[in-house]
């Protein structure tokens, strides 16, 4: 079966359109942490040195692209619960993997705890918040965790091919159909 390309502009898409289900994004959060264990299970292998060495990347390291990861999810918690965010935190925090897997392991924890307390009716609620540059921003939810998905997503290649730059193995298979296999 193929499918063909129409190349007329697509409409913009309302504000008010829902696309997502609780339990869809329920089933997204689940991908994104079962994606970090598989990074960092992958990231485990490194020495040390190798763990902070500058790469080049948008986030000079390893560690400093997963510090970048949670200090990211850091920021939209605390917008999930109509706090204002903070800045980013700085990435010696996190000074080896066994304290960057419990920090993430707590923002896990409290992600899943403020989607739970926001409850069903949140697929459908508009957050209100500043972003870090003070100017006011409006999203629905279900596009901000589609977001944070999607970012960690996006760093989670940049640690991949990292690992391969330090003659690390790669991560197991982090698709997002793997997951759902």
């Amino acid at each position: 079966m193929t499918f063909g390309h129409d190349p007329r502009p697509k409409p913009a898409q309302s504000s008010k359109l829902n696309l997502m289900t609780y339990d869809d994004l329920r089933l997204l959060i689940d991908y994104n942490y079962w994606a970090r264990d598989r990074v960092l299970d992958a990231v485990d292998t490194l020495t040390p040195e190798q763990f902070i060495r500058p790469m080049g990347n948008s986030f000079s390291s390893v560690r400093d692209t997963i510090a970048h990861i949670c200090a990211a999810e850091r920021i939209w918690i605390t917008r999930l619960k109509g706090e204002k965010a903070q800045g980013p935190q700085t990435p010696d925090r996190i000074p080896d993997l066994d304290t960057a897997r419990r920090e993430w392991a707590e923002l896990e924890a409290e992600m899943r705890e403020q989607l739970a307390k926001l409850g069903p009716e949140v697929v459908e609620r508009t957050i209100e918040y500043q972003d870090l540059r003070g100017k006011d921003q409006s999203d629905a939810l279900w596009q901000v965790l589609q977001h944070v998905v999607n970012h960690g997503t996006y760093h989670r290649g940049q640690i991949t091919t990292m690992l391969r730059q330090l003659d690390a193995a790669p991560p197991k298979s982090m698709d997002l159909i793997a997951f759902y296999r």
